[in-house]
């Protein structure tokens, strides 16, 4: 994840956009130790499905923001700690880690709680209770590694501790009072004080001082069921250092622990970190699985997501969150736009038809061969971008380029070509939604908002049963939206055309752009194919002049 780059066109992502992700993608990794990774910032159009269909590539994945996640950062790796281990082993663990918190987790390695430094000391100060082992289900086990015994007598079945503890440091018959059924209880080397502690059924007794017991005392152990651990402790240690036996999951925090996840954005986890003061935070996955810890010191040096920008450099048209990634490369065929970079790039802009004809000759110059597939791809894109050669954006580049993918990719041209713009290009059951938006790129130009959808097309007459819901659509989005001028730019690939629909408060640009009159907010002008080349150019050329 930390290194990997991000290749992405614009958004609303057309045939040209996506394959040319792809394209450039496969020459990264082939070139280099980067890791990269075409995405799209849209859904697929008919005519782009066709294709990877056609060549059978699965869609990039869809990105919504580059904005930084947790996941771009080195956050500290973490073993996470159970909830049934004592407080002595969960404070050497802290100790030997050099950590502060450490998360606590179930068997299915969810996040349960979370054990701090400061709740086990204060937990250790706080403590009077003589009942606690029992109240918190202290294990035997937990009770050895603390005191390090180790196991005298031990009954088949090793009941939990119902009682209190105490300490057996006085004289024998002052004790029987003190000693309640189901106790624990440490003491000496007095066997008559030992007699004592079995034959008033308490569950444990811990002897001191390593001492042994006699065949007497084990015989009565074992009538009895009483369990019996030795310690090297004295009793003065051994009595305070079995409340460190307690699990952990007595004293841990279970309740709102604030966690964040390995998705969460870096500018919203950065509020939550100033308004409380712990050192550290657990990060969960999508299934509060812990994958580690993050703190204050990881945001200073946060890692930026890194981009490749191609069929496009305007930043209306480029991804959310754009300012917070690294742009390390962009490659283009329109016009150099508004996107910024705080030091020099890799820039290849061209006047050609297509962005994956540059993409393609990039391989060529370099002596390195597409796949079969991504060749197909490449050359499919510069079919769409050109209008297979029809669009005044086309160059002898596209086509000698052209020529040469499709022989790596073993396809027809033209019978290739007329296959693609039937799938791509009928209106057929689309939404107005779907025709508009599909293809919208944002201009700004000087104090201006225009948009522009070129849509091409086949089937011209199946357009008019759907032209006011598309106008009704377009004027609802220009007023929420604030732009100047809306067109949707409908080319009709066969007769070398295009009907413009307009709308905004400045839609009189259009007709003083193009000498044309608009009639019912539309105008067909015929030998007009590229919005990059003939609609964009001319409509910024009008309005620096007014």
């Amino acid at each position: 994840m930390k290194d990997l780059i991000y290749i992405l066109g614009h958004k609303n992502p057309d045939t040209d956009s996506i394959c040319a992700a792809i394209g450039y993608a496969e020459y990264k990794n082939k070139t280099g130790s980067t890791n990269a990774q075409a995405v799209r910032l849209g859904n697929i159009n008919r005519e782009t499905e066709f294709v990877l269909d056609y060549f059978n590539v699965a869609p990039p994945n869809y990105i919504e923001t580059v904005k930084t996640q947790i996941s771009d950062l080195y956050i500290d790796t973490v073993a996470p700690i159970s909830p049934e281990i004592s407080l002595k082993t969960a404070w050497s663990i802290m100790k030997k880690s050099n950590t502060s918190t450490m998360p606590v987790v179930d068997e299915n390695q969810k996040l349960i709680g979370i054990i701090s430094l400061s709740s086990l000391t204060s937990t250790y100060m706080d403590i009077w209770d003589n009942n606690v082992l029992s109240k918190s289900n202290t294990s035997i086990e937990n009770i050895l590694d603390t005191l390090s015994g180790s196991y005298i007598y031990s009954p088949e079945n090793i009941h939990t501790f119902t009682g209190k503890v105490i300490t057996a440091a006085m004289k024998p018959e002052n004790i029987k009072d003190l000693i309640d059924e189901g106790d624990i209880v440490i003491c000496g080397d007095r066997s008559d004080a030992q007699k004592i502690v079995i034959t008033k059924k308490a569950s444990l007794m811990i002897l001191t001082g390593n001492h042994k017991i006699s065949r007497e005392i084990l015989e009565l152990a074992k009538k009895e069921n009483c369990l019996i651990i030795s310690t090297p402790y004295d009793t003065f240690t051994a009595s305070r250092l079995i409340l460190q036996s307690i699990p952990i999951n007595y004293v841990m925090t279970k309740e709102n622990i604030i966690k964040f996840r390995i998705d969460d954005f870096v500018e919203d986890i950065e509020d939550k970190m100033l308004k409380t003061r712990y050192r550290s935070y657990p990060v969960v996955d999508q299934n509060n699985k812990v994958v580690g810890s993050i703190s204050r010191y990881h945001l200073i040096s946060k890692n930026r997501k890194k981009l490749i920008l191609v069929d496009h450099n305007e930043k209306s048209q480029s991804v959310d969150g754009i300012e917070d990634g690294e742009v390390l490369e962009i490659i283009d065929h329109h016009r150099i736009a508004s996107i910024e970079t705080g030091f020099p790039i890799i820039f290849r802009n061209e006047p050609v038809g297509s962005t994956s004809t540059i993409v393609a000759n990039i391989f060529f110059e370099n002596g390195i061969r597409p796949t079969k597939k991504t060749a197909g791809l490449l050359a499919a894109a510069i079919i769409s971008d050109t209008l297979l050669f029809k669009s005044p954006t086309s160059t002898n580049v596209d086509k000698l380029i052209l020529k040469r993918l499709s022989q790596i990719a073993d396809i027809d041209i033209d019978s290739f070509a007329k296959d693609m713009f039937i799938a791509g290009t009928s209106l057929k059951g689309k939404t107005p939604e779907e025709i508009f938006l599909q293809d919208l790129k944002v201009y700004n130009i000087g104090k201006y908002k225009i948009g522009v959808t070129q849509i091409g097309t086949i089937d011209m007459e199946g357009f008019l049963d759907i032209k006011e819901e598309i106008l009704a659509l377009m004027n609802r989005k220009s007023e929420e939206e604030n732009f100047n001028l809306l067109l949707l730019m409908l080319t009709d690939i066969l007769n070398n055309g295009s009907k413009l629909l307009a709308i905004g408060k400045d839609k009189d640009i259009v007709s003083k752009t193009f000498n044309v009159e608009l009639i019912d907010n539309s105008v067909y002008l015929p030998g007009i194919l590229s919005r990059k080349k003939q609609i964009i150019p001319k409509i910024t050329n009008t309005l620096i002049n007014m």
